[in-house]
């Protein structure tokens, strides 16, 4: 618990913001995970990215943490933490539209920032795509900072990956 408490400051969540359980998602989480996104408005490629066998891979994989909060047993947030073994890297930060502004979202980066520390990981990253401006406010709230002198560059097998 110590871990997450300094995460949470790290991410700027107070005490409260700790009410919210978080566990280790499962690959029999995949369908409510999907509905999360959906709910969300993420964008979802279930051919290629997200497709199921995919997503239960990189869940039991030693590089990945993916992290989930429930209300009344249904999925309520999700995020998905990766890392290289030294930068870590939230990806698909999701929050269902009836519980944001609950600190869900924040609680869930601090889990996953307490959970790259613990590996001793210093440096965490997320990438935004330039439409998403609520995204960008969110995380500049936890505490993060643009690097505009920063080039994405993707080379991809197909658009779905």
């Amino acid at each position: 618990m110590e871990q997450v408490r300094h995460a949470s400051k790290r991410a700027g969540a107070s005490e409260e913001h700790l009410r919210h359980p978080v566990r280790s998602l499962t690959a029999e989480d995949y369908d409510a995970l999907v509905a999360l996104w959906e709910d969300a408005g993420l964008p979802y490629r279930p051919h290629g990215r997200d497709a199921r066998a995919r997503i239960a891979r990189e869940i039991d994989g030693p590089c990945s943490a993916f992290l989930g909060v429930e209300r009344d047993g249904r999925l309520v947030g999700a995020v998905l933490g990766t890392h290289d073994g030294r930068k870590g890297w939230i990806n698909r930060l999701a929050v269902d539209p009836k519980h944001r502004r609950e600190g869900i979202g924040r609680t869930l980066v601090a889990a996953l920032e307490a959970h790259f520390a613990a590996l001793d990981i210093h440096i965490v990253a997320c990438h935004i795509e330039d439409w998403n401006a609520t995204s960008r406010t969110i995380f500049e709230q936890f505490g993060y900072r643009p690097h505009p002198d920063i080039l994405y560059f993707t080379k991809r097998d197909s658009a779905e990956t």
